[in-house]
């Protein structure tokens, strides 16, 4: 039976499935464009900025159904959970155009050593696609291995800043850190977000193994 409240999920899904795929093209975009020497800043900030009414837009929907319907609980967790994911897109599409800045400060850094930072690039945008997917799909096992992905991230931030401060090439050192640290906090509001998906499912912002074993699907 179809409800008051369904029309408007329908809705806030097709919302953040939008600004799921705007966030993966603006974070393929700045580091791609930083890795291989072209300027799409521009670009980046346009995706951001709408990115960023999108945020707005689920805040007025989610708003306005906890008015309208008194949502149970399962819905309830989705409308709520919504908020802060969509918060955490927003943050990922700033991100990427700040990592389009750096670019456009230092120039074209193309020729520095990026072996790191495309190591956390690739899993960066890896995470990325599973948050947007697991979402989507409300799939809990995929939210648990951005987790894991997000502590690659770490230690390759700590294991390479030390080198990047003794370096003598201080031009690519700093390009590097700034961009290895907007990765990092990428990371951070994607396990963020992979906590908002578990709640949505189980309840729990960090449940066992067994209550997500329970909720997974075949």
């Amino acid at each position: 039976m179809t409800r008051l409240i369904d029309a408007s999920l329908q809705r806030l899904s097709f919302i953040m499935a939008e600004m799921g795929d705007m966030v993966v093209e603006s974070i393929s975009l700045a580091i791609d464009s930083y890795i291989d020497g072209v300027n799409t800043k521009d670009k980046v900030l346009k995706l951001s900025d709408a990115i960023r009414e999108k945020y707005f837009e689920v805040e007025d929907l989610t708003f306005e159904m906890l008015l309208k319907y008194q949502p149970v609980a399962d819905d309830f967790r989705l409308i709520r959970s919504s908020t802060e994911i969509s918060y955490a897109f927003s943050r990922f599409g700033r991100y990427a155009y700040d990592i389009t800045l750096v670019r456009d400060l230092f120039g074209d850094v193309s020729e520095c050593k990026n072996a790191s930072l495309v190591e956390s690039s690739k899993k960066v945008k890896h995470m990325i696609r599973e948050a947007v997917l697991s979402f989507a799909e409300l799939d809990v096992r995929k939210a648990i291995k951005i987790r894991e992905g997000e502590k690659v991230i770490d230690r390759i931030y700590k294991e390479r800043l030390p080198k990047l401060i003794e370096s003598d090439d201080t031009k690519c050192a700093l390009a590097e850190a700034l961009v290895l640290r907007y990765l990092e906090r990428i990371g951070d509001h994607a396990v963020f977000m992979s906590d908002a998906i578990n709640y949505i499912v189980t309840g729990k912002h960090r449940p066992s193994e067994e209550r997500i074993a329970s909720h997974t699907k075949n």
